[in-house]
């Protein structure tokens, strides 16, 4: 009998050392210690710059013996030029690790700067195509402790940075196994004071990223379980996150969904993400935020291929009704609930470059992860229902 059996083979990796609760920021010291740093440098976005979790991070490894300095240049949608700055400002202070301390942004920006700290090629030479990643000078790389403030892309187990390439307007995607960051604090009482609206949109960010990774094709069953039980905590606790900022337990809970969305997606994304990279990279809005509205209109699009897993969906969300229409029933009931548009024109997108849109998002690395195979004309046609809000799709084949 064949060792390969068609459909039930696979390679599996799993993420790191996580230290999570309530006040385990208090840790970051030991923890760099533990990574050989003496000197880190800390990496944040503009937002967070002058907030009093990073001044707190700051004092506590002040107090802890060791040298940290900040460096907070870092956009929402982090550009290929963040990054070399930050390059420069961690050879120029001679550092010895970084600590990636934010959302999504500042980690995947953090994340590169430690790839690139040393390497003598331009970051878009480590694009996730193809062995790219095999060109990467290993030993060069810093040690990366992740410390994320938001429960939303689950950056923090990740072994890859989204960066905008300004030049041409497109999102990259940047892989090397061990860009997946050494340790992880995670700590729900850093996420306490996020904003209502970023609490949603970030907290749908994780659910997109389960739900993707559930539908995604292959044979994965620590991701799907994983992914199932992601969903399972969004759909308890993002609500009670977004209504009250300071429920200890539903940040942590939602923290920790955040980082599971995170681990599951290594068996594949899909036709949500390689839709909101590009409007990303060229509307400059916020991922999360695109993922959340985009969901349902690629649900309706995927419905033929996915219609058999919204049945074990619907019952580990405990829905009312069973299968694919009880899940997008819950889904637009679910953003609702969370303030999130229906509709893209809400937030200022146009249809002016529908087509380029289609054209960038087939050949996004998250396309392949669809459960049906999109053209570009697919894509551009489901950015046009999403900017109308139309959800009406001819029945297609699986």
């Amino acid at each position: 009998m064949s060792a390969m059996i068609s459909g039930i083979s696979g390679q599996w990796n799993y993420p790191t050392n996580i230290i999570f609760g309530p006040g385990t920021i208090q840790k970051l010291p030991e923890a760099c210690r533990k990574l050989g740093m003496k000197k880190p440098l800390l990496i944040t976005d503009g937002g967070l710059r002058d907030n009093v979790i990073i001044t707190a991070a700051l004092e506590i490894n002040k107090e802890g013996g060791l040298e940290t300095d900040l460096f907070a240049d870092v956009k929402g949608n982090p550009t290929g030029r963040n990054v070399d700055d930050g390059v420069h400002a961690y050879k120029e202070g001679g550092y010895d690790g970084v600590i990636a301390f934010g959302g999504g942004s500042a980690l995947d920006a953090a994340k590169a700067v430690a790839l690139m700290v040393g390497q003598n090629r331009s970051l878009w030479d480590f694009e996730d195509t193809s062995d790219n990643w095999a060109r990467v000078n290993q030993a060069g790389m810093a040690p990366v402790i992740a410390v994320p403030t938001t429960a939303g892309t689950g950056a923090e187990v990740g072994r890859a940075s989204v960066i905008l390439n300004e030049e041409t307007h497109e999102k990259k995607i940047i892989f090397h196994p061990h860009m997946m960051p050494a340790m992880v604090i995670a700590d729900p009482e850093l996420t306490v004071g996020l904003p209502p609206h970023i609490t949603a949109a970030t907290g749908i960010d994780a659910f997109v990223h389960a739900f993707e990774a559930f539908c995604a094709p292959g044979f994965h069953p620590m991701a799907d379980g994983i992914a199932l039980e992601a969903m399972r905590l969004v759909s308890l606790y993002l609500p009670r996150a977004f209504k009250n900022g300071a429920d200890i337990e539903a940040r942590a809970k939602m923290l920790a969904a955040a980082s599971m969305g995170a681990t599951a997606f290594q068996k594949g994304l899909g036709g949500v993400h390689a839709l909101a990279h590009p409007l990303g990279a060229v509307y400059d809005k916020h991922h999360g935020l695109l993922n959340a509205i985009l969901l349902p209109y690629v649900i309706m699009r995927n419905r033929p291929a996915i219609e058999g897993q919204m049945e074990l969906l619907s019952r580990v969300l405990e829905l009312p009704g069973s299968g694919f229409d009880a899940v997008l029933a819950w889904v637009l009931e679910f953003r609702t609930i969370l303030g999130i548009p229906h509709a893209l024109s809400v937030i200022g997108l146009s249809d002016d470059r529908v087509h380029e849109i289609g054209q960038m998002a087939v050949v996004d690395p998250s396309a392949a992860g669809n459960p049906v195979r999109l053209t570009a004309e697919d894509y551009a046609n489901i950015f046009v229902k999403a900017l109308r809000g139309d959800l009406s799709f001819q029945k297609q084949a699986a």
